[in-house]
């Protein structure tokens, strides 16, 4: 019911995602009921699809934001791009308390990596080249922050 979508174009292992996380954080929680955050999935990186489905694998235990959450808070030590370590990413779900044998099935499965295709090739045919690439109600952001994001939804919830 939210009148202003938000698609985010992110990279689960881009250090640039982690740093605008906390921003995107800010503005879900100043406009209540008035955003809706779509994340769509751009890998550009070794590790990228497999913490995608992670994110797709916790999300159908009710948990998909927990897990965004713990991935950036540990991103350095799993998506290192010069020794990434991505046997660690289950180890954050566990971590969470996630049912290991529901999150395995659908992590080590092949089924999240369509979605994966599906958005990435849905960014690349939208010009997008780098992560995070936000659009608001259709419209690319194209400068990034609290307030370029913040001044776009305000224009978008007074039309």
């Amino acid at each position: 019911d939210a009148k202003v979508p938000i698609v985010d174009f992110l990279d689960p292992e881009f250090e640039a995602c982690r740093a605008v996380y906390p921003i995107v954080e800010r503005l879900m929680s100043e406009y209540p009921g008035k955003i809706r955050l779509v994340i769509r999935y751009m890998p550009f990186h070794v590790s990228s699809v497999l913490a995608a489905s992670a994110l797709e694998a916790a999300g159908e235990q009710g948990r998909y934001w927990e897990m965004l959450e713990i991935l950036f808070l540990h991103q350095p030590e799993w998506g290192d791009h010069h020794a990434p370590r991505p046997e660690l990413i289950p180890t954050y779900a566990e971590r969470l308390g996630l049912d290991m044998d529901a999150f395995r099935r659908s992590y080590e499965g092949i089924r999240h990596h369509a979605k994966v295709e599906r958005d990435r090739a849905d960014g690349e045919a939208l010009g997008v080249v780098g992560t995070p690439t936000f659009f608001v109600n259709g419209k690319r952001l194209e400068r990034l922050g609290y307030e370029p994001l913040r001044t776009r939804i305000e224009e978008e919830l007074a039309r």
